[in-house]
């Protein structure tokens, strides 16, 4: 919890959820603008570089040997050129690359960088977002397990894994809020809740960073994208974002503070604009909010290019005016553009850009290498044979497994249809574009991963039947072209087997970067492949593969069980026969509310009422509403299933009051009456009933999982302080005001038992 002392002047959201002021530095030292802090023999190094080469210590570009996905996760660059980079290296012009083949590779541009004039050791970044070789669930799905120490040990792998390839820093985590199915980066962060935003960011970094990030196997982490990313108008990617001062504090912000207060040794700028002004030349950003409020002394790097698209956005005239503007904004180190490098020499020449303020962002990058201990050994992430021997290893599988199959969410389990009997006594049709082969996988926006070395679901079914023979495969449909007599095949599979599997979704290109959709609803190839298999009349269990919320229609809708199955990563048909053959009961949760229209995003639990809210019941006129829906969740947020029957009693709150100096107390009694055993996310939420800025409708204060034995129940106890119920107030500080709450212990944001209780002076 982030302490109230400091320099901090307006209020945010900490890691725990509750308004709180100020920051602490973001690791051991300061980096700045204090050099009290800083290591002696950097002021000494930085007195003896040339403003060339300062320069070249703010110039990040990427590998011109790129790792494994790299050359397709960018736009291609012109400026790649192992020559070149090997020749820049030892001249002191370049700080670092990103993405590059490893560890080989790695050595040698190190080994360049040691003959240079200063010998400052370069530093290799990379995108490592959800796995490095070994691939873990995509995020948006990680988060559905609701459990952030599972996120806090997958980055610790995967900072294994990337460190062993000679990876110092990843940019990520992703720590944006996302709203709207529609914007295609969404499956890159935790979903639309800034609670869950905020742990499952603390915890990404803890476990990228580990103990201290100068240890061999640690990373330092870069929270993205800093800020309001996710609120791009329309869902468009990149697009303007307009949004008020509150909201940024009040949702945008608070999960970057969370990541700050773990630890968090970088930041990335967003490339939109906020309000006219874009990100990534947004002086109140970066340096009044980030610097002087926060206190963050650790270091902010541009986004892909995001200083030479100033020009396109209409905001600088030319490439020397970009730079200029980015830099004195606040970004201490571009990426790709190569504009640092070209124009900053001229500009301090000029006196445009004050020496003083390019001696800060060197000290910044400087001490970032020192605290990740490349001034003590450049070499200390390059051992040979570290890489074969870290990477893929059966602990980082199991790790793979466990957390895909936790990640899984049960939206509906008609009749008990799950799980399945591996006993050999169901026929079993698998049928769909996901049902079998080595393609999407390890899911969007992973360099390192390879599908070829993961478990496609064909496999993972067969290996964990006792008569695999029983399990019939028919693809029916591409993903968003029909397939020549697919459907019949289909049909004629289904109508041999006892239950129908139906893996439907989007493929891995749908979801990530520049792939924003205007509908969030399954391809029309895969919906007539449902409905004609649905008319069978077989049981029907629907296993959708997605990047976002989706909005399911006909067949997919009705079917008899549905799972939402993400991008589960390197055991993903291991995960998913975990979860269907019930040797893992499923536990997740939705970390994003599914809509019942596409029409309806940007849609998100915690909005505002209205002040014509429509009631439960017939469509009234005059009310806030759609013609042809109800403006509520189809799978609202929080929901999900378990194989148990879960039972909430016993709401208990004491004396219903609560001061400044008492907490009150709030318990509930979760039974399951089922025949299987059962983790439960159980889930607060609480409403200012008035309140002098009108609140949400709900708003998550706290949850957690709790292990509930077939006919045992748990007592669950939760306790709320007065600054759980803070917020931004009228004069953009934390507030909260006497008056009375409403409050759920529940198991969703449209469910759950419900009481009130009174907040007194």
């Amino acid at each position: 919890m982030r302490g109230r002392s400091g320099i901090g002047r307006r209020a945010v959201l900490a890691g725990a959820g509750t308004l709180v002021m100020a920051a602490r530095p973001a690791f051991g030292f300061a980096l700045g603008p204090s050099t009290k802090a800083t290591p002696e023999f950097i002021e000494a190094l930085i007195k003896r570089m040339t403003v060339k080469e300062k320069a070249g210590q703010l110039s990040i570009m990427a590998s011109a040997i790129g790792g494994g996905a790299a050359t397709r996760l960018n736009p291609p660059s012109s400026r790649a050129n192992v020559s070149q980079q090997l020749a820049d290296a030892k001249a002191g012009r370049l700080t670092g690359i990103f993405n590059g083949a490893g560890s080989d590779w790695h050595r040698r541009l190190q080994q360049a960088a040691m003959r240079s004039r200063l010998r400052i050791p370069m530093l290799f970044a990379a995108d490592v977002i959800h796995g490095f070789r070994t691939v873990f669930p995509v995020p948006l799905g990680e988060a559905a397990s609701f459990d952030p120490e599972l996120a806090r040990r997958t980055a610790r792998a995967a900072a294994v894994e990337a460190s062993a390839a000679g990876i110092d820093l990843t940019f990520a985590p992703m720590v944006d809020i996302a709203r709207d199915a529609r914007w295609g980066r969404g499956v890159e962060a935790s979903g639309e809740d800034v609670l869950v935003g905020c742990r499952f960011a603390a915890a990404r970094v803890a476990g990228f960073q580990g103990r201290s990030i100068s240890a061999d196997d640690a990373v330092a982490a870069c929270a993205k994208h800093f800020a309001a990313y996710g609120a791009g108008e329309a869902g468009l990617d990149y697009n303007s974002v307009d949004v008020s001062e509150r909201t940024l504090r009040q949702v945008y912000f608070p999960p970057f503070q969370a990541a700050f207060d773990a630890g968090a040794a970088v930041t990335m700028a967003a490339f939109n604009e906020i309000s006219g002004i874009p990100a990534t030349a947004n002086h109140w950003l970066l340096s009044d909010v980030l610097r002087g409020e926060w206190n963050f002394r650790g270091l902010v790097v541009s986004d892909y290019t995001a200083d030479e698209e100033l020009i396109a956005a209409g905001y600088a005239r030319n490439g020397r005016e970009a730079a200029r503007l980015a830099f004195l904004a606040g970004v201490d180190m571009s990426m790709e553009s190569g504009l640092y490098f070209q124009h900053l020499p001229a500009l301090v020449a000029s006196g445009a850009v004050p020496m003083e303020r390019l001696d800060e962002a060197v000290r910044r990058v400087l001490a970032l290498k020192a605290a990740l201990g490349l001034f003590d050994d450049p070499f200390r992430r390059l051992v040979p044979g570290r890489e074969r021997a870290r990477v893929l290893t059966p602990d980082a599988r199991k790790l793979s497994r466990e957390a895909g199959a936790r990640s899984v969410v049960l939206l509906r389990n008609e009749d008990d249809l799950l799980p399945l009997r591996s006993d050999g006594g169901q026929k079993i049709a698998l049928i769909g574009p996901f049902a079998q082969g080595a393609h999407d996988l390890i899911g969007p926006w992973n360099v390192y991963g390879d599908d070829a070395q993961a478990v496609d679901l064909a496999t993972g079914l067969g290996a964990a039947m006792r008569d695999p023979t029983l399990l019939k495969v028919a693809r029916g449909s591409g993903v968003e072209t029909a397939i020549p007599g697919g459907i019949a095949e289909a049909v004629a599979v289904a109508q041999m087997a006892d239950i129908v599997l139906l893996a439907l979704g989007e493929s891995e290109e749908m979801s990530g970067e520049a792939q924003s959709r205007t509908e969030v609803v399954l391809p029309a190839p895969q919906q007539a492949l449902a409905d004609a298999v649905a008319a069978t009349g077989k049981p029907v269990i629907v296993l959708l593969k997605n990047g976002r919320a989706l909005a399911l229609e006909g067949s997919v809708l009705t079917a008899q069980a549905i799972l939402v199955t993400w991008f589960l990563g390197s055991e993903t048909g291991n995960a998913l026969a975990d979860v269907l053959f019930g040797r893992v009961a499923p536990s997740g949760r939705l970390p994003v509310s599914f809509p019942r229209e596409s029409g309806q995003e940007p849609y998100h639990y915690d909005h505002k009422p209205t002040g014509r809210p429509a009631p439960a019941g017939p469509r009234q006129p005059y009310k806030a509403q759609y013609r042809s829906s109800p403006n509520e969740a189809r799978f609202p947020f929080g929901h999900g299933l378990t194989y148990g029957r879960i039972v909430y009693t016993g709401l208990d709150m004491g004396k219903s009051r609560l001061s400044a100096d008492t907490p009150l107390t709030v318990t509930a009694r979760i039974a399951n009456r089922g025949t299987w055993p059962a983790d439960e996310v159980v889930q607060l939420y609480v409403r200012d009933r008035s309140a002098s800025i009108t609140q949400p409708v709900r708003r998550l204060i706290d949850f957690r999982r709790v292990a509930v034995a077939v006919g045992e129940s748990e007592e669950v106890r939760f306790t709320i302080r007065r600054e759980d119920l803070l917020f931004v107030g009228p004069d953009l500080k934390p507030t909260v005001e006497p008056g009375w709450f409403d409050i759920w212990v529940a198991p969703s944001a449209a469910d759950g038992l419900e009481g009130s209780f009174e907040l007194v002076e």
